[in-house]
């Protein structure tokens, strides 16, 4: 029986855990550094049906339909007149089965750590990694040391055990924005509950979405926004109401009531990965976030951890765990290119870049070719 750990209990390691533990080789721990799960998190998370496809394997699609959505399009709006510029049919991508899905994140974990309950050992934070020939000895802050098959690095963008392992060498950087999320709730008046809704404007862009039937919706915003070193490490500022104030007044728009009626409103910095980290032992992987980070304009943060996740648990099936690194980082450089081309394309700001930017966005939802080039080779 191989024995395999698994550091941090996010979407892409319980994922895999589900997906080891319906095989009786394998015998797996899930350490958690937090002493619960946090499932008070309401907010929204977008899956592909390429993700779709690969979380009913493990039966998602028998989770409640009161907690996810099937939205058919994606509608495209200018902030600045509020006008639609075009929409964007997400559902010819789907299949019978496979449908493009928005949930609250919270949903999604407890579905994926419902039958994980006793795999989980929480309270526990990597001090050191050894590697002794086939065998990955951990110690923890507790002073528990355990030996391992293979270790299974998951514990997100900022993570310890891969700069335990890269001596600090590859950090996730500022990416020059903030994020804005929160529940907008059923009883405020939004035109469209069943879609999603994107807004493009000058240096911020953002989404609402429907997270399940009941009429709930998530919000989040990415403005650019300069922060100094030392502000992007000091996040007790991004609770203090003087600063959430001048960041919410850049959206003249949108006004102080609207945010006022958002529920559980929070501002953070956007940090993503700038390069890859191979760990040179094949029964070490990283996956989800701590693999690679991405900017949040091409919604496919959960689904490339799922995908990411799913592959190395075929690698580790058919051993061929030598092969993952390189083909999950040429998937991964073609979703980060476009996350940071959507970026680039959502926050123009002159108003003839506008003008050229949404001729070419009216012709390109309806052009298949492109569709599929730019879309399908994702979402598939």
């Amino acid at each position: 029986m191989k024995k395999i750990a698994i550091i941090g209990a996010g979407i892409s390691g319980l994922f895999i855990a589900n997906l080891l533990k319906r095989n009786k080789k394998y015998q797996v721990n899930i350490f958690e550094r937090n002493s619960l799960i946090n499932l008070k998190d309401g907010y929204g998370i977008q899956l592909s049906v390429n993700s779709i496809k690969l979380l009913n394997k493990i039966q998602f699609d028998k989770l409640e339909n009161s907690e996810k959505f099937n939205p058919d399009k994606i509608n495209f709006y200018s902030v600045k007149n509020s006008n639609k510029i075009c929409e964007l049919n997400i559902s010819d991508f789907n299949t019978e089965n496979c449908k493009y899905t928005t949930l609250k994140r919270s949903s999604l974990i407890n579905f994926l750590k419902k039958d994980l309950e006793k795999e989980i050992k929480f309270d526990h934070t990597i001090s050191k990694i050894e590697q002794q020939d086939q065998i990955v000895k951990i110690s923890f802050e507790n002073n528990e040391i355990y030996e391992f098959d293979y270790l299974i690095i998951s514990d997100g963008v900022f993570s310890k055990s891969k700069n335990l392992l890269s001596k600090n060498q590859i950090e996730p950087k500022f990416n020059d924005t903030l994020a804005i999320r929160g529940i907008i709730p059923s009883s405020l008046n939004i035109a469209d509950k069943k879609n999603i809704s994107l807004f493009l404007g000058s240096n911020f862009h953002y989404v609402i979405y429907p997270v399940s039937p009941n009429g709930d919706l998530n919000f989040i915003a990415v403005m650019k926004f300069k922060l100094s070193r030392d502000e992007q490490k000091d996040f007790s500022l991004f609770k203090d109401d003087n600063f959430i104030r001048k960041i919410l007044e850049k959206f003249p728009h949108l006004n102080k009531e609207f945010f006022d009626n958002i529920n559980d409103l929070k501002i953070y910095p956007v940090f993503v990965s700038h390069d890859f980290f191979k760990v040179n032992n094949n029964n070490i992987h990283l996956i989800g976030d701590a693999f690679f980070a991405f900017s949040p304009s091409f919604a496919q943060g959960a689904s490339q951890s799922i995908e990411g996740a799913y592959e190395l648990f075929e690698n580790i099936e058919n051993s061929t765990e030598s092969n993952f690194f390189k083909n999950r980082v040429n998937k991964t450089k073609m979703v980060n290119n476009r996350s940071k081309f959507n970026q680039f394309t959502f926050h123009l700001s002159n108003p003839l870049n506008i003008f050229v930017r949404n001729i070419f966005l009216k012709r390109f939802v309806k052009n298949k070719k492109f569709l599929e080039s730019y879309l399908g080779k994702i979402y598939r």
